[in-house]
């Protein structure tokens, strides 16, 4: 197993969709910078030190990376079969369940180095206008808010590329079912009911950026756990399909 996840790492490394996903991540930190330059009655957005790390969150988690996640997971199961050597992959012989676990275990690690770089470039940020302002307690809280939130993203969108790479379908059909998917979680997350329970929403509760009780927490723990459940049934069936 140690070796297929090496080999998909060093796959992935020569792939240019690595570069789109970081090329997407750092966008949409500049989006949320170019925002927070907008004008309030007490100065501007930036001036409140956290405001950037606060807002580049629910930004990316809502409008990019799950959609940028879910296209390259699905990317990397498609791609044997699209480029023809799966067949070849398989006489050797290698378990597609095992090499799909593999590229899902590299999807995973992608995901959350994305949010560490979303918070490795919002941290530098706040240090360039805030560096008296910032605490330890607050860099480290949310450090964790967005490590969590990379592996949270990873089993909310996991049943997509799971979907995806069942049906043999392009993997941009991944980008544009999670765009849709996690857009949704803005109007999911006006009930409390809906935010526990919406998967996109429901990893924010866990990873501690909305606030929830000790029973929502569980609540949406439960939602991820079973959206990662759903994906191993799916693929599951990969080696009776072919």
């Amino acid at each position: 197993m140690q070796e297929l996840i090496w080999t998909e790492l060093k796959k992935l490394h020569r792939s240019s969709i690595i570069i789109f996903a970081v090329i997407a991540t750092i966008l949409i930190a500049t989006i949320v910078l170019f925002a927070g330059q907008g004008a309030t009655v007490e100065g501007y957005y930036l001036d409140d030190a956290g405001w950037y790390m606060t807002m580049v969150q629910p930004w990316a988690t809502m409008f990019a990376i799950p959609a940028v996640i879910s296209m390259l997971g699905s990317y990397m199961i498609c791609r044997e079969e699209q480029d023809d050597t799966l067949k070849y992959l398989l006489i050797i012989p290698v378990s597609e369940k095992k090499l799909v676990l593999a590229k899902m275990t590299v999807t995973f690690f992608v995901s959350v180095m994305i949010y560490f770089l979303l918070f490795l470039i919002t941290f530098l940020t706040e240090m360039i206008i805030h560096h008296s302002e910032l605490s330890v307690k607050m860099v480290t809280e949310f450090l964790k808010i967005y490590i969590l939130d990379g592996v949270g993203v990873f089993f909310a969108v996991s049943p997509i590329i799971a979907l995806v790479s069942y049906t043999k379908k392009s993997y941009w059909l991944a980008l544009v079912f999670a765009e849709v998917y996690s857009f949704a979680g803005l109007f999911m997350s006006m009930s409390n009911i809906t935010k526990t329970l919406y998967p996109i929403t429901a990893l924010m509760g866990v990873s501690g950026y909305y606030e929830a009780s000790k029973g929502q927490i569980l609540t949406s723990i439960s939602v991820l756990a079973l959206c990662g459940f759903l994906s191993l049934f799916i693929l599951s069936g990969l080696d009776s399909k072919n």
